[in-house]
């Protein structure tokens, strides 16, 4: 009897041992849901821009902001940052892509006419052209996506920082909120008027 209890008391400390240890679930303070959807949120709208600028702006804007603690250089470079970075959203904006005969991709830009292969290496029948034109939804894409870059940057801490290193509450309140209306009304129409085109830096599809 002795030794069934010494072998029950055994195996219950190596099934003790091999039983997954439990981490309680720590609940997450306000700041702490604030900042992961502060994330969500940017990396919603960044899927609505070109993916080089976001990306550009991303990894440059901690050395241009030096982490948020700006002079008056580091200042004028992280505007000229975000206004490279905006200046680029708008114009790929206009942007549309193409297989050639080969199954290459060739880029270019929408014009009034037709579609300007931007390294010319390709042509597209005049017929095929006519339907890359410029239309009133290119400019209403390219104006969204200025907005929803300035969104992108207003969630950024480091440019706040920079840029309002002590903001008053009212404005604490409005860089907080700006934001955040500006992606929901924007990534609405995104939704309601869709483009057609697969521009630089765009998702493309298998068509």
């Amino acid at each position: 009897m002795v030794e069934i209890k010494v072998e029950n008391e055994s195996s219950r400390d190596l099934a003790e041992e091999r039983a997954p240890l439990l981490v309680p679930e720590v609940e997450k303070t306000l700041v702490q849901k604030a900042i992961s959807q502060t994330f969500q949120s940017t990396a919603h709208l960044a899927n609505l821009l070109p993916t080089g600028s976001v990306l550009a702006f991303q990894l440059l804007s901690p050395i241009f902001t030096n982490q948020g603690e700006c002079d008056a250089v580091s200042r004028s470079l992280t505007a000229v940052l975000i206004a490279l970075c905006g200046l680029s959203c708008f114009l790929f904006s206009f942007t549309d892509s193409f297989k050639d005969q080969k199954g290459n991709l060739c880029y270019g830009f929408a014009t009034l006419h037709s579609l300007w292969v931007i390294d010319g290496s390709a042509t597209i029948p005049p017929e095929l052209a006519a339907t890359y034109r410029l239309k009133f939804i290119d400019f209403m894409h390219a104006f969204m996506s200025i907005l929803v870059f300035a969104a992108v940057a207003l969630f950024n801490q480091n440019v706040v920082n920079c840029f309002y290193p002590m903001p008053s509450d009212e404005a604490k309140e409005l860089l907080t909120a700006m934001p955040v209306g500006i992606g929901v009304i924007c990534s609405m129409l995104f939704v309601a008027f869709p483009t057609k085109r697969h521009g630089i830096g765009f998702p493309l599809t298998a068509n």
